[in-house]
């Protein structure tokens, strides 16, 4: 589809074309400077004559003077950007003054007052609907800019201008202004209308979370969608660091390794116990307080739970920590005297020489960091329910620089880093932490909402600090994590020099037949075709993927339609697709009907052609799964075998005359006992099959062990009448 028909149909209707890019009379003139041919400016003139006649264009042609030049293309373009600019500002002001007038209401109203709250609430997602219809409007608007003047240097060669107006958009407030109060003033409000209560501060400087944690990537224009859809439930939760004036802060965590990036691969190949230890600070300023966190990896599927432990000291006694002269004792003893009990003061003690002898053991220098903007939902000090979403992602290697005895464990945010130092995430990274009472207990319903809208898209077990180390030090690792071969990530990896760690672009077709993705390194991704969310580079997905956790009715069973598309009343064509993307759950209903082969034999079924594979947060996969697959099988396995055996053994002794009907008997068995061996063999591959590639559903099959039963039933009962048939003959031949 041309971009001009895309943005027409992509128009909002409450907006109308006007305040949108006029991609069409751009294009035009566009059209007519190509036609023209115009020659280059002469770059080492100096001096011009205001009598001299206009040059000759590449075709040696005379232009006249009413002839269409740049000039008409630049002036257009910059009116252009003048007005969307101008529209995005007073559309933001507008949404800033109804938040203040129901900012003001609020102070007015009481919460019993349930007319209100409700009406006060539908203003706000009114606000909040607006907000991301403005933001959809920027987007296309941008996208539309990038476009044309893409087409303008295309075609137009002797007048590039991209570089410079790409610039300039970047500069301009509708591109580079960041609007997160919105944000944070209707969660402000929704808390209000929610009566949200702010739990107790914990005292205790020593913190242990137990929580289960699911994390996903989000595109960048999908960010806003999801804020919205949490802060309608929780409130965005700023640190004491905080200015308030935004929704996020910057976050910075150096994380420790030794030169065998000991830690890395431990954390990369899941070793049961493997560390990871970062320095964590807060803010955009020089550190003052930091963190020291480990976290340490455990089983879940053997019953354990991953753990995250941290103390916090101050930036002077970093170096006490990595060199292991902190003063425990002193410490210990001064928490004691401030309040702390004796046991919250030896579990603080046992951390910190555990921490401090790891990193003296093992040799432990800053490696890597990781920097983000992070915003944070949660009611104060509740970690029941916790989401974090880090936007502008960056990792920074921490290598190459004199550490000066440890007092030096970050780079100078004054100097420039090279392009192969740092690397830049194009996604932004959700974390939902979940700390429920009861192992069993089910996530709040707005949580599996949001998992399901298809704005997510899950990365199992995905780590900053493993991307990082892979993509930062190529030379250093022994095997990267399987997401690296994701196509959404290539450029990034490529700009941050790593290319060393993806798989070769100029394969040959013979060299590609012998892998079974051609499109993926080794590992993970030559055994499944489902762990990336966007494909690899041989099938990418990053134009067609939709969220890797939606699902619907038809996804338990192994399929998934396209979605509806809400029928819009744009006049002219305008807008017709601009609601495209809400239905984010609607699905097609009408399903295809199962075969006779299918409803007997579950893997001969239409349902197993899948075009989706659930998440692992869908779908939990444990060793003890496939385990249990083949002692099924051979249990099938034993019981057709035995019926065989019984089978037999009657047609053994069949032979003699009058045993016509143990003949048949023992023929109908047999199929019987075959039938057990090839269902058992049939249901072990489908099953094997579905717990591969995590296919959500039910992985048993209703209808086989019935089919199968019921005619060893029937055989048995016929055999049974035939018994009865033969003794009453037998006594009535006696009487």
């Amino acid at each position: 589809m041309k971009y001009g028909q895309h943005l027409k149909e992509n128009i909002a209707p409450e907006y109308g074309p006007e305040p949108y890019l006029n991609y069409q009379h751009l294009d035009g003139i566009i059209r007519i400077l190509s036609g023209k041919a115009m020659s280059s400016a002469d770059m080492d003139s100096r001096q011009v004559s205001l009598t001299t006649p206009a040059p000759t264009n590449t075709k040696g042609v005379v232009l006249d003077s009413a002839t269409i030049t740049e000039e008409a293309f630049i002036s257009a373009i910059d009116s252009e950007l003048t007005k969307v600019e101008h529209f995005t500002l007073r559309k933001v002001t507008e949404l800033r003054n109804i938040l203040k007038d129901i900012e003001t209401k609020l102070k007015e109203i009481s919460l019993n007052d349930e007319e209100e709250v409700d009406s006060l609430k539908k203003i706000a997602d009114s606000v909040a609907y607006k907000f991301l219809t403005l933001e959809k409007y920027v987007n296309i608007n941008f996208m539309g800019f990038h476009k044309i003047l893409k087409k303008h240097d295309k075609y137009c060669p002797g007048a590039p201008c991209k570089i410079f107006y790409v610039n300039r958009m970047h500069s301009q407030a509708w591109v580079r202004g960041d609007y997160s109060d919105v944000v944070v003033r209707l969660s402000s409000i929704y808390s209000v209308l929610r009566n949200d209560h702010v739990v107790e501060e914990m005292a205790d400087p020593s913190q242990s979370f137990l929580r289960s944690t699911n994390k996903y990537w989000i595109k960048t224009e999908d960010v806003s969608k999801v804020k919205y859809a949490v802060l309608r439930h929780l409130p965005v939760f700023l640190q004491k660091t905080s200015t308030g004036e935004s929704d996020s802060q910057l976050t910075n965590s150096v994380y420790l390794d030794n030169d065998q990036l000991e830690l890395y691969h431990c954390r990369l190949d899941k070793t049961p116990g493997a560390l990871a230890l970062r320095l964590r600070w807060y803010g955009a300023t020089d550190p003052s307080l930091v963190f020291v966190e480990r976290k340490t990896h455990r089983d879940k599927w053997i019953g354990e739970v991953s753990m995250k432990e941290r103390f916090m000291i101050k930036e002077k006694e970093v170096q006490q920590i990595l060199t292991n002269t902190y003063p425990i004792e002193a410490k210990k003893e001064k928490m004691i005297k401030d309040g702390s009990t004796q046991e919250e003061a030896d579990d603080w003690e046992c951390l910190v020489r555990e921490i401090t002898q790891a990193i003296s053991s093992k040799q432990l220098v800053p490696t890597m960091r990781t920097q983000y903007m992070r915003t944070a939902f949660q009611i104060p000090f509740d970690a029941t329910v916790r989401v974090s979403l880090d936007t502008n992602l960056c990792m920074i290697s921490e290598r190459g620089y004199d550490l000066k005895n440890m007092t030096v464990w970050h780079r100078d945010h004054n100097q420039t880093i090279a392009h192969n130092e740092i690397t830049r995430f194009p996604h932004a990274v959700l974390e939902i932490k979940l700390e429920l009472k009861d192992a069993n207990a089910a996530p709040p319903k707005w949580v599996t909402d949001l998992q399901n809208s298809g704005l997510l898209y899950e990365v199992h077990k995905f780590s900053k600090f493993i991307h990082g180390c892979a993509v930062m030090m190529p030379e250093d690792v022994r095997a990267v994590p399987y997401w690296v071969d994701d196509a959404s990530l290539r450029p990034s990896i490529l700009a941050s020099g790593g290319g060393r760690i993806l798989v070769r672009s100029d394969m040959t077709d013979a060299e590609k037949k012998k892998l079974k993705h051609p499109g993926s390194g080794p590992g993970a991704n030559q055994v499944y075709d489902h762990l990336l969310p966007f494909g690899d580079i041989e099938n990418s997905k990053i134009n067609t993927a939709l969220g890797r956790t939606a699902q619907c009715k038809p996804a338990t069973q192994g399929v998934v339609d396209s979605r509806k598309k809400r029928d819009s009343s744009g006049q002219n064509g305008y807008g017709v697709n601009f609601y495209s993307d809400a239905d984010l759950e609607e699905f097609d209903e009408e399903e295809d009907e199962d075969t006779c082969v299918g409803w007997l034999f579950p893997f001969c079924s239409p349902y197993n052609n899948l075009s989706v594979v659930a998440p692992t947060s869908v779908q939990k996969i444990e060793p003890k799964i496939f385990f249990a697959n083949e002692r099924t099988f051979l249990h099938w396995l034993h019981a057709g075998i035995t019926l065989y055996t019984i089978s037999s053994g009657i047609l053994v002794f069949s032979g003699k005359e009058g045993s016509s009907w143990a003949h048949w008997y023992a023929m109908a068995l047999l199929p019987i006992a075959l039938g057990f061996c090839i269902y058992a063999l049939h249901v072990f591959l489908w099953r094997a099959d579905r717990i591969k590639t995590r296919v959500p559903g039910r992985w048993d099959d209703p209808r086989g062990p019935f089919i199968l039963g019921g005619a060893l039933a029937i055989i048995l009962t016929l055999n049974f009448i035939a018994k009865l048939v033969q003794i009453w003959k037998y006594e009535s031949n006696e009487l």
